[in-house]
């Protein structure tokens, strides 16, 4: 049971490395040296703790798997990390024993590294398949040396031998497995990494094809009446008409391209303590025009002890962006709750809820998607920028709608002392 136990704990240490380096390396390290750095040292870690507690058979009979580390460090590593790992297992072999351990470990690798080299670049350039084939052949080149070295020093002869041929058949299969483990995780992490490719390229095809045919409609609207401003026989009357209709739309060009330049724009780090109670009472008497215009009431309910910290301008970009769109889902007036208090949870609830046309819930689910707007005139811009600012925040937006009945946004952000 020992000599099982002593298997699996060396086929375990060479799966911690890959579980590593696939799982934390390639996410956070973008920089192909830095990876192959560390990836040689977690290689160079598997060799010490393989050769510190290897597989015994008896008296001066051991086996373990350092040939792995060895052979997939210098084949995914080049020449570099293929010496820094030699020279490991050559220091560490001696500082075991000047015996007739370490003249075998020393012509195995005089013999065998060389060739490994040799057949890196063809196995960097090669898919699946061939690198399986050629790690393979490797380490059967590898574990054949050993036992012919071993042979050599020790005698030929059954009793000698059966370990180095234990280890032949079990270094194979196991670089067989890891070779088959390690281009499996390496074909899904590609697999992924083309998927997340893919779908920002979709994000941005569908962006920037939206965002044109926006830009399109004003552009072609001024090209007419620009047009019609060339007719010899216009009435004064008309041009002016046509001229500030043709000014009206350019604004809204410009407003959609800066409503466009604000989403794909990083946010500011200007932030700083604020009391929402009294961030809120700005906003409203903002928009308080806006509303009366439209025969809208604002009431409010606003707490004390709203401390949040934020960026003031950025929050009031979002809360006017919601109150307007408040604003103009009510038609024929009525009237607008803005709401704000601290909850138990360590947030700030910011509520503004309206008596408009409401939405379903699959307009629900859509609302923040790039141009898309329940206004005919909307591009849909303004609540994707609002997500995106409060986001920034850390802090997250709820919305509540009924059909003809009303919408209630709640914004929730994280509470500070007010000290």
């Amino acid at each position: 049971m020992s000599i099982i136990k002593d298997f699996l704990l060396q086929v375990s240490l060479m799966i911690i490395p890959i579980f590593i380096y696939f799982t934390f390396i390639t996410e956070r390290i973008k920089n192909g040296r830095s990876r192959k750095l560390i990836m040689s040292i977690l290689w160079g870690l598997s060799i010490l703790i393989c050769m510190s507690f290897p597989v015994n058979f008896g008296q001066n009979a051991r086996l373990e798997l350092r040939i792995i580390p060895l052979l997939f460090g210098t084949l995914y590593g080049g020449l570099g990390t293929g010496i820094f790992l030699s020279a490991i297992i050559i220091l560490y072999r001696l500082y075991l024993g000047f015996n007739i351990g370490f003249y075998n470990t020393f012509f195995v690798l005089l013999f065998s590294l060389p060739v490994i080299l040799f057949f890196q670049k063809s196995f960097a350039i090669s898919k699946k398949e061939k690198r399986v084939k050629i790690a393979v052949g490797l380490a059967f080149y590898y574990c054949l040396i050993g036992l012919a070295f071993f042979g050599v020093l020790r005698g030929f002869s059954f009793e000698n031998l059966i370990v180095p041929m234990i280890h032949l058949i079990f270094g194979v299969a196991a670089t067989w497995f890891f070779t088959m483990l390690n281009e499996t995780i390496r074909e899904i992490q590609q697999l992924r990494s083309e998927m997340e490719n893919s779908e920002k390229l979709k994000v941005i095809s569908e962006l920037t094809s939206v965002f044109a045919h926006e830009i399109r409609n004003p552009m072609q609207v001024t090209r007419g009446f620009l047009q019609l401003l060339n007719e010899p026989d216009l009435p004064k009357k008309k041009k002016k008409e046509y001229i500030q209709l043709s000014i009206e739309e350019l604004d809204r060009a410009n407003e959609i391209i800066n409503d466009f330049l604000s989403f794909g724009k990083p946010s500011t780090t200007n932030d700083e303590r604020i009391n929402v109670s009294y961030q809120l009472y700005q906003v409203v008497n903002i928009i308080q025009g806006y509303s009366l215009n439209h025969s809208i009431e604002i009431r409010t309910d606003f707490r004390d002890n709203c401390w949040i910290y934020v960026n003031p301008q950025k929050l009031n970009q979002s809360l006017i962006n919601i109150l307007k769109n408040a604003i103009e889902s009510m038609p024929h007036g009525g009237t607008i709750w803005v709401a704000c208090t601290a909850t138990d949870d360590g947030y700030i609830k910011m509520t503004i809820k309206d008596q408009g046309i409401g939405m379903t819930k699959k307009q629900l689910d859509r609302l923040g998607s790039p141009f898309y707007s329940l206004k005919e005139s909307g591009t849909g811009l303004g609540m994707m920028v609002t997500y995106q600012i409060i986001r920034s925040f850390k802090g997250k937006i709820l919305v509540k709608s009924e059909k003809d009945k009303g919408t209630e946004f709640t914004i929730l952000l994280p509470r500070i002392s007010n000290t």
